[in-house]
């Protein structure tokens, strides 16, 4: 039933999703009040995250359905929110969502270089979007990797191409710096160099993370094993599109151990991966009552994950 619902992309699919999530938010925001108390100010703090969480929604999706990384379906967009509602109780903070928003408008310009429409204009973009991530936190450089690779895999290697994305990103650190520089506070500036980093991943040791990541790491892998067989032997668009989201999964895994600070939250960014890679994984079971237990099995354990570890 829940394959039928979910086998086509349509609006009242977005919503009745959307509606799951927004119940299960409220649900974790009560037990917070019902703790810690009511109170106006975390009202609006919440119900400013909510929105928050709403632009990312609608982000990721557009991502999806405009460079077609998906048949015409709900899967992904499915899969993204129930694994949002996992680390829900985590995601507390502005920043974030604002710098998961920012990694989408990033993500966007990336895997729009399919076409060769803009493409100047789409690396700056994607350069400049990756600036403002690394201000706000500067192990990101470490995205450089999957803007070099969507240059090479879209073939589009001049000079040009490479300078541009090079030149997006300095643009924001300028416009920093002349902040700082106007008021003789440069010292701020260049603690962005530092690259603080926190190699210890004893966090992600509670039982709550580490069942989530074997059953993401599997179900992945599995996708990434079934799909590759059938796609990268075909010559079009989705290849390359396939094996940047297959390097794109693989430096968030790569990105996470390095950033100074965990607490579950950082999550969010191997959420646009692997919900992609695994709903791909699924448009290849023909076999709709396992399909059904597959997806069933997720919304369960979403549940469980989100209000009982």
């Amino acid at each position: 039933m829940l394959a039928n619902f979910l086998n086509k992309s349509k609006p009242i699919n977005f919503i009745g999703i959307l509606v799951f999530f927004i119940i299960c938010f409220i649900i974790t925001v009560s037990s917070s009040f019902l703790s810690n108390g009511f109170s106006t100010n975390k009202l609006l703090q919440n119900f400013n995250l909510l929105l928050l969480f709403l632009s990312v929604f609608f982000f990721y999706n557009f991502i999806l359905n405009k460079n077609r990384l998906t048949f015409d379906n709900s899967y992904a967009y499915f899969l993204f929110t129930l694994l949002i509602i996992c680390i829900l109780p985590e995601l507390t903070t502005y920043k974030i969502l604002i710098s998961d928003t920012i990694y989408f408008f990033f993500l966007r310009k990336l895997y729009s270089l399919r076409s060769s429409k803009k493409v100047i204009q789409k690396l700056f973009d994607s350069g400049f979007w990756l600036g403002i991530l690394f201000i706000l936190e500067p192990i990101s450089m470490l995205f450089f990797i999957l803007v070099f690779s969507a240059i090479i895999l879209n073939l589009k290697i001049t000079l040009h191409t490479l300078l541009t994305a090079i030149i997006g990103f300095i643009t924001p650190l300028f416009i920093y710096f002349t902040y700082f520089f106007w008021f003789d506070k440069t010292e701020e500036f260049t603690k962005l160099f530092n690259f603080n980093t926190n190699f210890d991943v004893h966090f992600y040791t509670q039982t709550k993370f580490i069942w989530f990541f074997v059953c993401i790491v599997i179900c992945s892998l599995l996708s990434i094993i079934f799909k590759s067989a059938e796609t990268l032997g075909v010559s079009n668009t989705f290849r390359r599109s396939w094996t940047l989201l297959i390097i794109n999964f693989l430096i968030v895994f790569l990105y996470l151990p390095f950033l100074p600070a965990k607490n579950g939250s950082e999550i969010i960014f191997i959420l646009f991966p692997v919900s992609v890679i695994i709903a791909n994984g699924i448009e290849l079971i023909n076999n709709k009552i396992i399909q059904n237990l597959i997806l069933y099995s997720f919304l369960i354990g979403s549940i469980f994950f989100c209000f009982f570890l």
